[in-house]
């Protein structure tokens, strides 16, 4: 057998300390690290339709004819992990579960989509034609309401405009721990493409949250 002992680097000689079921004991320190090579900071961004947070991130258009895709691009010089996409969508008149906003249900609904140079276009979700199928994407959403106002938040009162908020992490929803990667120099893109006529929804925009370093 080959006795190895690891200590520490600074010529002290501190040694690691193996216990008797093999565990090895550490230390929780009272601050963050302070010397780390490599720092993250906070990313928050509108989907929009140039991926960029300078383009417009009204999502009410019309896509029957032609798809329409709002996004979140890579950026040239910093990675990007998107962990959580928060929705807003708000309206007046009938809003609940089985509506879109307070539109009927949608034909072709909206996709969910992640796209690089190797993998080409991966369907995260699609058919997105409802409220509840929102929800449903929106893992980590909190309830709120009961009945036809589940999850549903009278925003100005008196039903001027009535909002659902999902929030989709990809942590619980794809184990991805620190969210989905948008490789720095790359075409990588976060899509959420409407493929129906949104005209006459009072809100509609999405953001991306997660880290760029």
């Amino acid at each position: 057998m080959l006795e190895v002992s690891i200590v520490d680097g600074h010529g002290k000689a501190g040694r690691l300390k193996v216990n008797g079921e093999g565990e090895i004991p550490v230390v929780v320190h009272t601050h963050p690290p302070i010397d780390e090579t490599v720092e993250s900071y906070p990313f928050r961004q509108y989907f929009t339709d140039n991926g960029r947070s300078t383009g417009s991130n009204d999502l009410i258009v019309n896509g029957s004819t032609t798809p329409q895709d709002f996004f979140i691009s890579s950026l040239e010089d910093k990675d990007v992990w998107i962990k959580t996409v928060s929705i807003r969508i708000g309206d007046t008149g009938t809003v609940n579960l089985s509506t879109f906003g307070g539109l009927a249900a949608l034909t072709n609904g909206c996709d969910l989509l992640y796209k690089n140079d190797s993998l080409g276009e991966v369907v995260i979700a699609d058919a997105l034609n409802s409220n509840l199928s929102l929800i449903r994407l929106g893992n980590a959403t909190a309830p709120v309401g009961t009945g036809v106002d589940a999850f549903l938040l009278d925003v100005q009162g008196g039903g001027t405009e009535d909002t659902y908020l999902p929030v989709l992490d990809m942590n619980q929803a794809f184990g991805f721990q620190w969210g989905l990667r948008l490789k720095k120099g790359s075409n990588d893109k976060l899509i959420f493409r409407i493929n129906d006529n949104l005209t006459g929804l009072i809100t509609f925009n999405i953001i991306g949250l997660g880290t760029q370093l």
